[in-house]
């Protein structure tokens, strides 16, 4: 099916909000943070255990990255991270919160930000996509580790297994959002590639290794969409040929659906093609609440095997945890408009889904 025979789908089901029929309502009502620095774990055990359970939240997905003590590779621990004991303390928090713990670690994509390399090119310069190019990083958004490097995915699957095992996670998020530099013609491996295949390729080997332990993948969907067709432009979606990858991945992955300007009708599309999905916004409720209505609309108006897949919510926040819990208890810089913004936009978003779940009974 075409992509634009699917917005037309989207725009169909985009009635006004009412509660779902399903019993279970939203099976995924989430939030995401960055892992927290090692001094601020109390205040955000307090809000795990005291905030999320209030306000409804049963899916925690905790940004890790190398925010965490790996003892195989200790050399890619930042400093700050996360002992396995402190970790286990978040765990806790969660079980006792009745809240889902998933762990993430951004693959493929993300291994930079501004002038800085993250860990794993800093430590491993061999693993990048585009070795010696952007000195300083200059003119790129962030730098992508070589898919096809025949070390790389030894060290991240010894990653992924370590902080999924602390967790003791049944779900794993891969990160895989905003790439931009893929097959990149310099690449002694990439070079000539389809970016599409590869893209999927990459997916198919976290799949796999996520299934030996019988883990779901966790994904973000941008660059299964196309920028240029649907007009999200490149950064919700995909304007560097990635999008056909949707149909080359097994589709027992969820779908991380961000949109954070407009409530773009995406989460159909993925429902449609046979994956599960969430809808993420970030810092505007009229946004999120337009996302909720889209996801209800589905689960109540398609076919059940549709319905099923649209799974809820999952708030994003981009402003570190510990901002985010002191602006939630009102205890915050009043002028750190992310965390703000995040907090008003959650809040808005989970008393919504709460007055539909009362809506029900």
């Amino acid at each position: 099916m075409k992509m634009s025979k699917i917005f037309l789908i989207a725009v169909f089901l985009h009635t006004p909000f009412f509660a779902s029929s399903d019993p279970e309502d939203l099976p995924i009502r989430g939030i995401h943070f960055g892992a927290p620095h090692s001094r601020d774990l109390p205040l955000c055990l307090q809000f795990i255990r005291e905030a999320l359970p209030k306000e409804g939240v049963n899916t925690l997905v905790l940004e890790f990255n190398y925010n965490f003590q790996y003892k195989e590779h200790p050399e890619l621990a930042n400093r700050g991270a996360l002992s396995e004991a402190e970790v286990k303390e978040i765990l806790a928090a969660c079980r006792e919160a009745n809240v889902e713990l998933i762990p993430q670690i951004n693959c493929l994509g993300h291994q930079s930000w501004a002038e800085r390399n993250g860990r794993l090119l800093s430590v491993y310069p061999e693993f990048d996509e585009t070795p010696g190019k952007y000195p300083d990083n200059k003119d790129i958004y962030c730098r992508s580790y070589c898919p096809l490097h025949p070390e790389v995915h030894k060290v991240m699957f010894s990653l992924i297994d370590e902080l999924a095992d602390a967790c003791e996670a049944k779900s794993f998020h891969v990160g895989m959002d905003e790439v931009f530099i893929i097959a990149d013609e310099d690449c002694p491996r990439c070079q000539g590639k389809d970016p599409a295949k590869l893209f999927a390729y990459e997916i198919r080997l976290l799949h796999e290794h996520l299934a030996e332990s019988n883990r779901t993948l966790w994904m973000w969907g941008d660059r299964f969409l196309n920028g240029k067709v649907t007009g999200i432009g490149k950064w919700e979606a995909s304007i560097n040929d990635t999008e056909a990858a949707i149909d080359m991945v097994p589709k027992d992955i969820v779908i991380c659906d961000w949109h954070y300007e407009r409530a773009e009708p995406t989460l159909p599309y993925f429902a449609l093609k046979g994956f599960s999905a969430v809808y993420c916004p970030w810092r505007k409720s009229e946004v999120a609440l337009e996302q909720l209505n889209l996801v209800q609309s589905v689960r109540t108006n398609a076919h059940p095997e549709t319905a099923q897949r649209a799974r809820g919510m999952l708030q994003t926040t981009w402003c570190g945890m510990a901002p985010f819990v002191r602006a939630y208890y009102g205890e915050g810089n009043p002028n750190n408009k992310a965390a703000n913004e995040s907090v008003d936009c959650f809040k808005t978003l989970f008393v919504r889904i709460r007055n539909s779940n009362q809506s029900m009974k």
